[in-house]
């Protein structure tokens, strides 16, 4: 799973750069979130706007590096295809996760994916 990530005291912004978070991927996701995140604090946005197809194993590894975050790290999504977004609405994971349409700049302001 290639993922990379941009830090600041307040904000880490990991990128997933695939197509897909499916089965086949999802341990190795959340193993490479908690590879990326461990020792970070502050607030941790997950950039989407490359996943094209998620399925419930990737939804699920989502929900899981959410919760190993704990409460004091909140895991917010940016960026969701319309068909990544579709899935969070029809699960209503869209009122579990802070979902931004776009993803922030590592000043924390919201900028538009181009």
């Amino acid at each position: 799973m290639k993922l990379d990530s941009e830090m600041t005291p307040e904000l880490m912004i990991v990128r997933v750069h695939e197509k897909r978070i499916d089965a086949a991927g999802a341990i190795d996701f959340k193993d490479r979130m908690r590879d990326l995140t461990a020792g970070a604090r502050g607030r941790v946005v997950l950039d989407l706007s490359c996943v094209t197809f998620i399925d419930s194993s990737g939804l699920g590894a989502v929900v899981a590096v959410r919760k190993a975050l704990g409460p004091d790290r909140p895991l917010e999504l940016a960026g969701l295809t319309p068909s990544v977004d579709k899935v969070f609405r029809l699960t209503r994971m869209d009122s579990v996760f802070t979902i931004h349409p776009d993803v922030p700049d590592l000043a924390g302001n919201f900028r538009d994916v181009v």
